[in-house]
Parts: structure tokens; sequence; C-alpha cells
């Protein structure tokens, strides 16, 4: 049996439903998984950022996946959870991790996806923007559209919504707690 050159070794990936679509995140940037529960409102956001939530006493924004894909905001189900995952942030040219929690409908499972099974992401047919995409992890029949995280949701960009969305300009701060 031959050895796998590294470019073939599967990467795990954490897999949730939204709609009737799959999505997955590398598993390394998720830090946990919590059921859905109380949220505060923040005024004059906009629609994807459902509220913050106090996660062992600090502030986490919680983004709702439907939204930030222009869909419209999702409806909370019984197996409605946040996955809470480290997110990029830049101001003044440093970066620095924050945490972030995504609403989705359902989590799925923990796969293996090898490298030589993700394509990269296509030119269109696919609901996100596709600098959003990783790339299409072929799983079985089906494929599985693997998020990019720090393009998907990143701060400064969705600080910029929420500035714009209130008229005025803003730093990457309002989000990030």
């Amino acid at each position: 049996m031959a050895a796998l050159a590294p470019t073939d070794t599967a990467a795990q990936f954490l897999t949730f439903a939204l709609g009737e679509e799959v999505f997955a995140m590398d598993i390394r940037t998720v830090r946990e998984i919590i059921q859905h529960g109380p949220m505060t409102t923040v005024p004059l956001m906009p629609s994807f950022v459902r509220g913050v939530i106090n996660l062992r006493g600090a502030v986490v924004p919680v983004i709702d996946l439907h939204a930030r894909f222009g869909r419209p905001p999702a409806r909370v189900g019984k197996k409605t959870c946040i996955v809470i995952f480290d997110a990029l942030r830049q101001i003044d040219g440093l970066s620095e991790r924050v945490e972030l929690g995504l609403m989705v409908d359902a989590v799925s499972e923990v796969i293996d996806i090898p490298a030589a099974q993700i394509e990269p992401p296509p030119n269109f047919g696919t609901t996100v923007r596709r600098d959003f995409i990783r790339g299409m992890g072929k799983v079985g029949a089906r494929f599985v559209i693997i998020l990019e995280p720090d393009r998907a949701f990143d701060v400064a960009e969705m600080a910029e919504i929420c500035a714009s969305s209130q008229g005025v300009q803003s730093s990457p701060e309002p989000l990030a707690a």
C-alpha cells in the first residue's frame, strides 16, 4: 500500500444544515456547539445579527446564517444550535481572533473529507458568494459546501454593513465583544 501524499490527507469538518443544504467548516475553528437559548437583541443591527449571548461571562455576537446569506431570517426550531467559532478581526493592521456564534438549523456530524475530494468553489450555481466558499466537498453522492469562515464572517466587513445600515461610518468594534 502506497503512502498518501500530504495533499491527500483528510481534514475534519463540522457539518450542519441550513434548510435543505449541508454546509461545513473546518473543525479546528469551532470552539463549541450550544443549544439555542435566550438572546439579547441589539438595536440598529442588520438582520443577520440576531443578538448577543452571555457565554460564561463573555458577550458573543450571534449571526443568523440564513440572513447572512441573503435569505429570510431563520426560524428557531427544536434542533437550532449556535456554533461558537473563532473569527479573524483586523484593526489598524493587527489581527486577532474573536468569538462569534453562528445560528444554524441543526448540527449534523464531524466528517473526514480527503483533500482530493474537495473541488474549488464553483463559478456559479450556489446560494452563497463564491469568496465565502473554501471548496465543495464530495461526500458520497452529494456535495457539502465548505465555508471559509475568515471570509464568510469577516468582522470588519460585517461592521461596515452594520454601519451602513445605521447610516454612519464605524470601526469593527461594534460586532466584536
